[in-house]
């Protein structure tokens, strides 16, 4: 997958921004000032000025930019050994062909739901096992119906070497009430859950060439995060971080599936414990069902089972 790095004063982000305005996508990365897709390239501008442009339009694209006044062009890099005492974000960015090497691959779903926990999973895929999944129409699970991905991931659990962990509801709240937001939860799960594989992978005898990671949050703002909790990157593996990686490596399109399986697990637990059906994402269907749980099992119920610094919550509380 190709990729330029272009260097933009921060006071003309907004010119790139109101260029794109009509590709402009709904989320955006943490530490993004804005994101966008555009024929084959994928466009993310960070507050640190640094403008990633991702796809096989990516020279083109960044082409029409460079020369003007502000902007100034980077070398592409094939990265830097993570840890290190600079941590720019293109040394990151994925080289190019990154879906034939095996590498572990990493993502995190539940983080945009007012109901159930944060899950997040990592995967290792031999050469063997990388072929056969393809043939099974492994992707993101985002393009995937429920349904198909509760018949899929027991194949895949049975086929790859894989870490998942489950942050639920109570330890999310607790973390955030005591100040950690929730990139830095990310961050950590991601961080275990990578270490867990590598463990796993050397006990098998497994190799891998590095990690790619679905990002989340800028490079600089991942290795703070780890650094915040007196966490590092101990091996010398290569580790690159890639928005819509699911994309690029089944093995992190395989992490997707698997955690979103484990997601909807949660979420069936939550609706067999308080015998109702509790919805995903956190649209106005979610405050309906919150009030109603509310009102039938109580506040301690309710902050049991949700992400409390939404603003759900004060939209509940506000109705009742």
């Amino acid at each position: 997958m190709s990729y330029e790095v272009l260097n933009v004063q921060k006071k003309d982000l907004a010119i790139l921004k109101n260029h794109y305005m009509s590709s402009l996508k709904e989320k955006t990365p943490q530490g993004a000032v804005f994101a966008a897709k555009t024929g084959h390239c994928n466009i993310t501008a960070y507050q640190s000025g640094k403008v990633l442009f991702q796809g096989k339009g990516a020279s083109s694209e960044a082409g029409k930019w460079k020369g003007k006044e502000g902007v100034k062009a980077n070398k592409k890099t094939s990265g830097k050994k993570p840890g290190s005492a600079r941590v720019d974000n293109h040394s990151y960015y994925p080289p190019d062909k990154i879906e034939e090497k095996i590498v572990l691959g990493s993502d995190e779903t539940g983080t945009g739901d007012y109901f159930g926990p944060v899950t997040v999973v990592c995967v290792h895929l031999t050469e063997e096992q990388m072929s056969k999944i393809d043939s099974w129409g492994v992707r993101d699970s985002k393009t995937i119906k429920d349904e198909t991905i509760r018949e899929l991931a027991p194949r895949l659990l049975k086929e790859c070497t894989y870490s998942l962990l489950v942050l639920n509801n109570e330890k999310y709240n607790r973390m955030q009430e005591q100040g950690m937001n929730q990139g830095q939860m990310k961050a950590l799960l991601h961080h275990q859950a990578i270490e867990n594989v590598m463990v796993k992978c050397k006990e098998k005898g497994l190799h891998y060439e590095g990690v790619l990671v679905d990002q989340f949050v800028s490079p600089e703002g991942y290795f703070k995060y780890l650094a915040a909790k007196k966490k590092a990157w101990t091996t010398e593996k290569p580790i690159y971080f890639a928005t819509k990686a699911e994309g690029l490596h089944p093995a992190v399109a395989a992490a997707s599936i698997l955690a979103r399986y484990s997601f909807l697990q949660e979420m069936d637990k939550i609706s067999q414990l308080l015998n109702t059906p509790v919805p995903k994402g956190a649209g106005p269907h979610v405050d309906k069902a919150a009030k109603q749980i509310l009102l039938n099992k109580g506040k301690d119920t309710l902050y049991k089972v949700t992400k409390w610094h939404f603003s759900n919550t004060q939209r509940v509380f506000k109705r009742s």
